[in-house]
């Protein structure tokens, strides 16, 4: 390949977006540009490296290629960012989705390496919710009429009608009887931000992921105890030292999706399977004991759900801590029953869409704010949002006990040891997300497979499809030099080209599908 000078057009110049194009187009390595780029192709914002790639056998250790990146066209390697918002990158939140659709319908199916008994374990879809932190506008249906609830037409009920509701102490109307579209923007915005908690807020986000912890915990004793009632023994399990550990003979693998809602309070998609344990397999996936069924689990998630708390430690604003608890609606669903209230699939796929998700439910998308930035984003006087950040960064402040803001000196350098650095301070970490700092995607170890699983496969497929040898294991030796396209007809080319095997696929798919439905009818 050519390693000749590439002239670089960037937004903004003389040039347009046209003559870019041509003038890619028109060069005689366009054909092996566009190869070089076809892994990050429908990339928005492509990483790029530079640095040396080498190929070393398998077996004999021998480097049996070198390449160095001035080799390549533009000298340089893309990468797809891999990010999971949609917001942010949408080729690559799509692949994020797929991923994420095999990794919540492989733990209710089965399927690359999980067995298909699984399917037949109970499993219900447990929704949890935060509580409230001040009235908000909202919109509720009490008879829905429509077949499609993503495009309902239903005729809501008032907001808030109450006729004696008054005002606020700061002389906001707390009551609303508008009756609120779907896409109404007042929806989730607090009647009175004034009377609004959103110190309280910012730190439910932030300790729901110690919550759910708890909970998950408090589910696994509440089905202990059921077996122990029930005169279901308890299954001993031989250790890596010889010795045999008893162990309940049930337990719950989930899977669990975050939501942001439109308050920008998260709440929390839940799928709890119940297995057994195999004293011989103890890492097997074999069904529960008899005498345990989905009505147990059902129990467990409302007794869970309705006694575990936690109180948060102390804050110089809140001496007594705050108190964390789940709201009062904990809706708990039932997967492939005979009553057919869900379907597998449809569970999946509904995680799967929210997987790629963030705060933009609220109206606000960021990279993580900094001091430079927050300026942009916060203010104790602004709207629902504005203020949420706000209560972020000012509870998220250093104290005097956080060894973080700042070097210690020779004198008090003990003083920083012995005292614990201040819990909150993560609040300004994740001021950009509202305070929650977990992970959107989480899953029990042997729910289902990995998104590492799926990666590797999908390496592996690539290698196998370029003819690539597969006993070979690739070293890059990369450095990073930017992040996005050379200029913006470059991204046009890259995408369109992406988008155009993604849609032959789909047709290609949708062929296949059809053909064997023909001949499934003929037979």
């Amino acid at each position: 390949m050519s390693t000749t000078p590439l002239t670089i057009y960037r937004p903004g110049l003389a040039v347009g977006r046209d003559a870019q194009v041509l003038h890619r187009a028109a060069s005689p390595e366009f054909s092996g540009w566009l190869e070089h780029t076809r892994p990050a192709g429908g990339c928005s914002r492509p990483i790029r490296l530079t640095g040396t790639i080498t190929a070393v056998d398998r077996n004999t250790g021998r480097i049996t290629r070198r390449l160095h990146t001035d080799e390549l066209p533009d000298r340089t390697l893309y990468k797809a960012c891999g990010n999971r918002r949609e917001s942010v990158c949408p080729d690559c939140a799509w692949v994020y989705q797929g991923d994420a659709y095999q990794v919540v319908c492989r733990g209710l199916t089965g399927g690359k390496g999980i067995p298909a008994s699984v399917g037949r374990h109970p499993v219900v879809f447990a929704t949890f919710t935060a509580p409230s932190f001040g009235p908000v506008h909202h919109r509720h249906v009490p008879r829905h009429t429509c077949r499609n609830r993503q495009r309902c037409d239903c005729r809501p009920a008032p907001c808030r009608a109450r006729s004696n509701a008054g005002a606020c102490p700061h002389g906001q109307p707390a009551a609303c009887f508008a009756r609120h579209d779907a896409d109404d923007p007042r929806l989730g915005q607090p009647l009175c931000l004034d009377c609004y908690d959103h110190d309280h807020q910012v730190v439910w986000n932030y300790f729901s992921g110690e919550l759910w912890r708890r909970t998950k915990q408090a589910i696994d004793r509440h089905l202990a105890a059921t077996c122990r009632q029930r005169g279901i023994p308890k299954v001993g399990i031989v250790t890596d030292s010889g010795k045999v550990r008893w162990v309940p003979p049930v337990r719950v693998s989930h899977g669990k999706v975050a939501e942001m809602q439109r308050r920008a309070a998260v709440h929390f998609h839940v799928l709890l399977r119940l297995d057994g344990v195999d004293p011989d397999d103890p890492d097997a996936l074999v069904p529960p004991p008899t005498g345990i069924t989905v009505d147990d689990v059902d129990a467990a998630v409302h007794y869970a759900a309705s006694r575990i708390t936690v109180t948060t430690p102390p804050h110089p604003d809140q001496p007594d801590g705050w108190l964390i608890a789940w709201g009062a609606q904990v809706d708990v669903r039932r997967i492939n029953s005979t009553d057919g209230e869900l379907t597998d699939d449809k569970v999946a796929a509904y995680l799967a869409k929210y997987a790629t998700k963030a705060t933009e439910a609220t109206g606000h998308c960021s990279t993580r704010l900094t001091p430079a930035t927050i300026d942009d984003y916060a203010d104790p006087e602004g709207d629902h949002t504005a203020r949420l950040i706000d209560a972020c960064w000012h509870l998220g402040r250093p104290t005097p006990a956080d060894t973080s803001s700042g070097a210690a000196t020779h004198g008090d350098r003990q003083d920083s040891l012995d005292t614990k650095p201040n819990i909150y301070g993560g609040l300004r970490r994740w001021a950009h997300m509202l305070g929650f700092g977990g992970h959107f995607l989480t899953k029990a170890r042997r729910y289902s497979v990995t998104f590492a699983l799926l990666r590797d496969t999908r390496a592996t497929y690539r290698r196998e499809e370029d003819d690539q040898p597969t006993d070979a294991i690739t070293v890059g030796t990369l450095t990073y030099i930017g992040s996005g396209w050379l200029s913006e007809g470059d991204a046009l080319l890259a995408n369109t080209a992406a988008r155009q095997r993604r849609e032959s696929r789909r047709i290609g798919r949708e062929e296949l599908a059809h053909e064997a439905w023909l001949l499934g009818a003929a037979a």
